[in-house]
């Protein structure tokens, strides 16, 4: 009796321990492989959200039947070709090629203005004269970039109020802002006169005056064309002509 218990007992714990020792392997094996599948899952999200960009193609490849997916496992492909880009200049909108022609438009007023070039609301020419405006003023002693900041501001509205009024197409604020500052360039002449001579003479107010008809008639020109205002021009010049006499204005006092 003893020993069939002793047996008994043996055979129990035996039994009870090989059952623990394969349900014991059996749940790590399991554990490692929902561990790994979520390690996986986890880097393949990462992966798809720090390259899901406008330039990767994402494509989902084909599970196996045996194994079912566990996470999404993308492959991602980039197709931006970096050669056929456009510069950065072209696409801040600075072309230097046009802003060289309304440059040469604005110094010629007798040269014929492309309307499809003075139509862009390109701001780099005259912020460039306009800073070159305020720099001669104030090597000739003249502070006023408030003056010219606020002259500018109104004058361009006011003129672009009174452009929409006498043309049919309209024109937009950036167009009339464009035109506008191209056209102040004849002014920075007149405010490097400014620096070496006394304007405040009868030579100084015929060259203001000249400059004033050089730079209306230059916008002027420019507006007809681009607006298809034939026959308007002087109407047009007056107001411009106001403007510029401002500035003048400011130049010579």
């Amino acid at each position: 009796m003893e020993q069939f218990e002793c047996n008994f007992y043996q055979t129990d714990y035996s039994f009870e321990d090989v059952a623990q020792g394969r349900s014991t392997t059996g749940a790590s094996s399991q554990y490692d492989q929902n561990k790994t599948r979520k390690q996986e899952y986890l880097h393949s999200g990462m992966m798809s959200s720090s390259l899901d960009q406008p330039g990767y193609i994402c494509e989902e490849p084909s599970y196996a039947a045996s194994e079912p997916p566990y996470g999404p496992s993308y492959i991602f492909q980039p197709t931006d070709n970096f050669e056929d880009e456009p510069p950065l200049l072209e696409e801040l909108g600075i072309n230097f090629n046009h802003i060289w022609q309304k440059t040469l438009t604005v110094l010629n007023p007798w040269k014929p203005a492309d309307g499809s070039i003075m139509n862009e609301t390109d701001l780099t020419g005259p912020l460039m004269f306009c800073f070159a405006l305020g720099s001669t003023l104030l090597l000739a002693g003249k502070i006023h970039f408030g003056y010219m900041y606020t002259m500018s501001i109104f004058g361009c509205l006011g003129i672009h109020a009174l452009l929409n009024l006498m043309s049919f197409t309209g024109v937009s604020h950036g167009c009339v802002a464009s035109v506008l500052g191209y056209c102040l360039l004849p002014m920075v002449i007149l405010s490097c006169f400014a620096i070496i001579l006394s304007l405040q003479g009868i030579a100084g107010t015929i060259l203001a005056v000249a400059i004033i008809v050089w730079c209306s008639f230059s916008a002027s020109k420019i507006f007809i064309s681009t607006l298809a205002m034939e026959g308007q021009q002087l109407l047009v010049a007056y107001p411009c002509a106001l403007f510029y006499g401002l500035f003048a204005l400011l130049t010579v006092f």
